[in-house]
């Protein structure tokens, strides 16, 4: 069974490029209006490069973010012009299984895009949402934004995905997807190209990611001691359904 927290050192310094050219921002201001009403502070499980903590911190979130790839936690603290980082800001790195802080730390959790789906195994999933209602108050909430187009992805090889400039490099991401259905497996096998001038790099890693059904991270959810509130089908709270392009669970720790 591959590791899901593999291959994310090698991909901090592709992430923010090719995730403008997906999911951009479009989640950002979601995230921001469940946070800001909180009442307390809010983890960010997976914060990565920063691409949603810094734009809540921005507002005024008081938030604290835990990621397990020190590369990305590097990235996400190099100075960024359009965001000066506040004294309060507090970024941990860590295994979002067994989360470093005293219970009921957080009245809000959220995973945003995907990341309880590096989860590949069933007891990392278990481990993870039993660490996540502990370090919640009573009544705190989760928010889960899962990806559903990513077991639907057919399979194929070395295909270009993207071409562009980032800085002074030029990048072209080559990938091939394979789909382990039995196991609701799902891995990117990703190598970016960069030229600077004449020279010229390659960079290869594996990304895999395991997704459940809605009922199925409900029914996990539920047992480890939450109770589901809304099941969202879009940023903007349109109610969800099988064909919806985002599936995002809301749920309070009992």
């Amino acid at each position: 069974m591959p590791e899901g927290w593999k291959g994310w050192d090698s991909y901090a310094p592709f992430y923010d490029w090719e995730n403008a050219q997906t999911v951009g921002r479009r989640d950002v201001a979601f995230w921001r209006r469940l946070a800001l009403p909180a009442g307390g502070r809010v983890l960010e499980l997976g914060c990565g490069t920063g691409r949603v903590s810094r734009p809540l911190l921005k507002a005024g979130v008081d938030l604290i973010g835990v990621d397990r790839s020190a590369e990305m936690l590097r990235r996400l603290r190099i100075p960024n012009p359009e965001f000066r980082i506040p004294r309060r800001m507090r970024f941990v790195r860590g295994d979002i299984r067994h989360l470093p802080f005293a219970d009921g730390s957080f009245r809000l959790v959220i995973a945003p895009y995907g990341i309880v789906q590096s989860l590949t195994r069933e007891r990392d999933l278990a481990e993870t949402l039993a660490a996540t209602a502990r370090v919640l108050t009573r009544g705190g909430m989760f928010g889960v934004d899962l990806v559903p187009d990513v077991p639907r992805w057919r399979e194929y090889r070395n295909k270009v995905q993207f071409r562009g400039r980032a800085g002074g490099r030029h990048l072209t991401l080559v990938e091939s997807v394979r789909q382990d259905r039995r196991r609701r497996l799902t891995t990117f096998s990703q190598t970016y190209i960069e030229r600077r001038g004449r020279m010229k790099t390659e960079h290869t890693f594996d990304l895999t990611f395991r997704t459940l059904t809605v009922p199925q991270t409900v029914a996990r959810l539920e047992r480890a001691g939450f109770s589901v509130d809304r099941v969202l089908g879009d940023y903007g709270g349109r109610p969800w359904d099988p064909r919806a392009d985002v599936w995002v669970i809301l749920a309070t720790r009992v």
